[in-house]
């Protein structure tokens, strides 16, 4: 069973930072990449940040230059550091984990930024 936990949400003002953090656990043969999603109230999900196999990152041009995704294989962990936080980064985040066969999802966190 794959599980994915999403913790570091929270209510941070304009401007502030905070880093997500997911650990992914279970039988996974092989990673292709893991992402980070978001989805405010009446908003379909959308793609933040991702990063492939061989670490290579791409992001949703609302965050550039703000967000940074990183992942450490040893710890099983996938972060995604944002900075320079906004109003309409408000959402609910989701750790996204995808194979060949399907994708896994964490429950998510909320992230609430105040003006």
């Amino acid at each position: 069973q794959v599980q994915l936990v999403e913790s570091g949400g929270g209510l941070v003002q304009a401007g502030g930072s905070l880093r997500l953090s997911c650990v992914y656990s279970g039988n996974i043969f092989s990673i292709n990449g893991m992402g980070w999603y978001r989805q405010a109230p009446g908003k379909q999900r959308e793609l933040v940040a991702a990063i492939t196999s061989g670490g290579s990152t791409d992001y949703r041009d609302s965050v550039k230059g703000r967000f940074t995704i990183s992942r450490d294989n040893g710890k099983n962990t996938v972060y995604l550091q944002m900075n320079s936080l906004k109003p309409e980064d408000t959402a609910l985040y989701y750790c996204n984990l995808r194979t060949w066969v399907r994708d896994y999802w964490g429950q998510g966190t909320q992230v609430t930024v105040s003006s």
